[in-house]
């Protein structure tokens, strides 16, 4: 089958999942700096996992841009990473209920690892329909990125234990990685 379908279907859940991420974030308790400070914990992850979700999306529209069949393989694959992808709306109102501390760190690290895996997942779906000289074979490479940042992901679960905040730090180094657009696929079409 095509994957327009798959497209259109991830695309509409990943627009769920960012309202209902927004709908998690709270108002200052008052008009002064001091409770926009308490918020400000709440906002970075709600930023992180907004930009997360982005980086997901930008990155699935551009591999599914360079395969021309998908088949059931293929579809458990896409669910499983949305499945974790869904899971960030639940982890940011952890992190606005108990702040920044160690447990919602690590189950938001531990979420980013499973979905970075998922994606891995996904992509070896695609290359199993499409074949081992398909565009997107050729496209993803030795995925160096992928795993160096399934690392830190990993790096960052082990930090929270003793310093949740570097954690975050090393979830927003990752994104920064990600934050330009995969180019391997452009590249290829």
């Amino acid at each position: 089958m095509k994957p327009d379908r798959l497209n259109a279907f991830t695309d509409g859940v990943l627009a769920v999942v960012i309202t209902v991420m927004v709908l998690e974030l709270k108002f200052p308790a008052a008009p002064s700096w001091e409770a926009v400070r308490e918020v400000l914990p709440l906002f970075t992850v709600y930023a992180l996992s907004f930009v997360n979700v982005g980086i997901y999306w930008n990155n699935h529209h551009h591999m599914m841009q360079s395969v021309k069949h998908i088949g059931g393989r293929v579809l458990w694959a896409n669910l499983f990473l949305l499945f974790w992808l869904s899971l960030f709306p639940l982890l940011i109102r952890w992190v606005g209920d108990a702040g920044v501390t160690t447990m919602p760190v690590v189950a938001f690290g531990v979420d980013l690892v499973l979905a970075a895996l998922a994606y891995l997942i996904l992509e070896r779906a695609l290359i199993a329909v499409e074949g081992k000289q398909s565009t997107i074979a050729k496209a993803v490479g030795a995925k160096t990125k992928e795993w160096t940042s399934l690392l830190f992901y990993i790096a960052g679960v082990a930090i929270a234990f003793v310093q949740p905040w570097i954690s975050v730090g090393l979830y927003v180094g990752v994104a920064l990685v990600w934050f330009v657009p995969d180019r391997r696929f452009e590249q290829r079409l």
